[in-house]
């Protein structure tokens, strides 16, 4: 990835430099927006939601953390002994976690299998299932997530339900996507940070009836959810074998 298209990794490793830092998501429609920002990267575990902290107990045997940009939960589970390995397209976001002493690399997501490892969890931290970014991509992450995986693995997928909106411009980007053929939840956006603007990008938002649903026949089941509130929650996903 070009640096001017790495818009994460430069406000990421600002923010680690202490210089001023902030994350601007922009929609295919025009809407902006800022994200709660870049110090949520870093916190600590004492600073976590009560619901990470419940669904980060699942973690267990070797971890990868997909999306793993600063490290937050790389650091954690380092720090508990486990043998945790980080993944990010985000070469500077990469470049942060092994300046903080903390195993990653530059990957994509559908590129996994190029790590010719097998793991017992897999991290989606912090609305990672979006990564996925459609119905099928799920499907294909998923399998090849089931491939790469141990028995009784398990995925902590981190999602928000779009259905809870009261804006009517989220709602009317929602029935946009279903007349495309696209979830309501499939958003096309791209990050920005002052000079830097990242590729657009496509980042699945689902409900919890959704989630069920797109992952249905890929060996995989919805267990335990921890909710944080009436829209943002975390699923264990139970490798069936």
């Amino acid at each position: 990835m070009e640096s001017s298209k790495d818009a994460v990794g430069q406000l990421l490793i600002a923010h680690y430099r202490g210089f001023e830092s902030y994350e601007i998501l922009e929609r295919e429609d025009g809407v902006i927006g800022l994200s709660e920002g870049p110090a949520r990267y870093f916190l600590d575990y004492s600073q976590w939601p009560e619901n990470e902290k419940q669904a980060i107990k699942h973690a267990k045997g070797k971890i990868l953390d997909v999306g793993c940009g600063s490290g937050r939960f790389l650091s954690y589970l380092r720090k508990n002994g486990f043998n945790v390995l980080g993944i990010d397209n985000s070469p500077l976001a990469v470049e942060v976690c092994r300046l903080r002493g903390l195993k990653a690399k530059v990957l994509d997501l559908f590129d996994i299998d190029k790590l010719d490892e097998k793991f017992d969890t897999i991290l989606m931290m912090w609305n990672n299932f979006g990564l996925f970014g459609s119905r099928d991509r799920v499907k294909n992450g998923l399998d090849l997530f089931y491939r790469m995986t141990n028995e009784s693995s398990v995925i902590i997928a981190d999602s928000t339900d779009p259905h809870t909106t009261n804006e009517e411009i989220h709602k009317e980007y929602h029935k946009l996507n279903i007349m495309k053929g696209r979830m309501s939840g499939q958003l096309r956006i791209r990050v920005r940070f002052k000079q830097y603007a990242s590729n657009w990008f496509d980042y699945l938002l689902v409900s919890e009836q959704e989630m069920r649903e797109v992952i249905d026949g890929t060996g995989w089941r919805l267990g335990t959810v921890y909710r944080c509130n009436s829209s943002s929650y975390i699923a264990i996903l139970e490798k069936i074998c």
